[in-house]
């Protein structure tokens, strides 16, 4: 009876050697990446936050609203009584004194028409009061228009200066949130270039942190991958021998047992 053994050849004892080190040192890195605080490595402190310049143009988002009281002081310049708070406080002044000289000059109108009297042989009679009279009116109705005209000047330079009031003030309400979204934006663009200098910074200090927490697992890999390289190079094998070997009978009986199976089957 043949007797069949078989024969494994290993790898050479030196990879054995580097790869039992290999495989516990895999086992460590691994399940000490199972424990690793990954919030040292994903966490907010490697988000920038808001920066000063940021915090400065939101700060001065209330400035949107400045024009207010430019706003209530153009509406306090409209109005039907608007014109009294421009009026000039010395203009009683200028019509006292400007009556009072119009009153001198008309004073000086009257020995004319005495004289005229006179010359006419009418001096104290009806014809002369008739004179009197009409000059007196007339020189009445010229202290009231020009009262008149005094104090409509008055109050049309009231106005106008109201009215200039009201646009300045409007102009001011347009032009203070002008300014101030100016402000505000130029504040925002420093700041958002502030604040992705600083996420870059943060960003390479992050991918050294994942680096630092990576290295040992990569270190161990390429330690594996030159391992895989040397069992390709020493492969380990297996080889079947019988003992003794058939001999050209029993080779031929072995395969007429075949045949004859095979027959049996048909």
């Amino acid at each position: 009876m043949a007797e069949v053994s078989t024969v494994i050849q290993q790898p050479p004892e030196f990879i054995e050697a580097a790869a039992k080190p290999y495989i516990a040192q895999l086992q460590k890195v691994t399940g000490g990446l199972k424990e690793a605080d990954l919030s040292k490595v994903y966490g907010p402190q490697f988000t920038a936050g808001l920066g000063a310049l940021t915090q400065q143009a939101i700060g001065q988002a209330g400035g949107l609203g400045a024009y207010e009281p430019y706003l209530q002081a153009a509406q306090a310049a409209t109005g039907p009584t608007a014109y009294q708070q421009y009026m000039s406080p010395y203009q009683q002044d200028v019509i006292g004194t400007t009556l009072a000289e119009f009153d001198v000059q008309a004073q000086k109108g009257l020995p004319a028409l005495a004289a005229q009297a006179i010359g006419a042989g009418a001096f104290g009679g009806g014809r002369e009061g008739v004179q009197r009279a009409e000059y007196q009116a007339a020189s009445d109705r010229n202290r009231a228009a020009l009262q008149a005209q005094l104090l409509q000047q008055g109050f049309g330079q009231a106005q106008q200066l109201a009215a200039q009031q009201y646009g300045q003030q409007m102009q001011l309400a347009q032009q203070a949130p002008a300014l101030a979204g100016q402000q505000i934006s130029a504040l925002t663009t420093l700041g958002g270039l502030q604040q992705s200098e600083e996420q870059a910074q943060l960003a390479a200090q992050q991918q050294l942190a994942q680096q630092q927490l990576m290295q040992p697992l990569q270190a161990t890999q390429a330690l594996g991958s030159g391992i895989t390289s040397l069992i390709a190079g020493y492969p380990g094998t297996q080889q079947t021998t019988t003992a003794p070997s058939p001999t050209p009978l029993q080779t031929a009986l072995g395969a007429g047992a075949t045949l004859a199976g095979i027959y049996r089957a048909f």
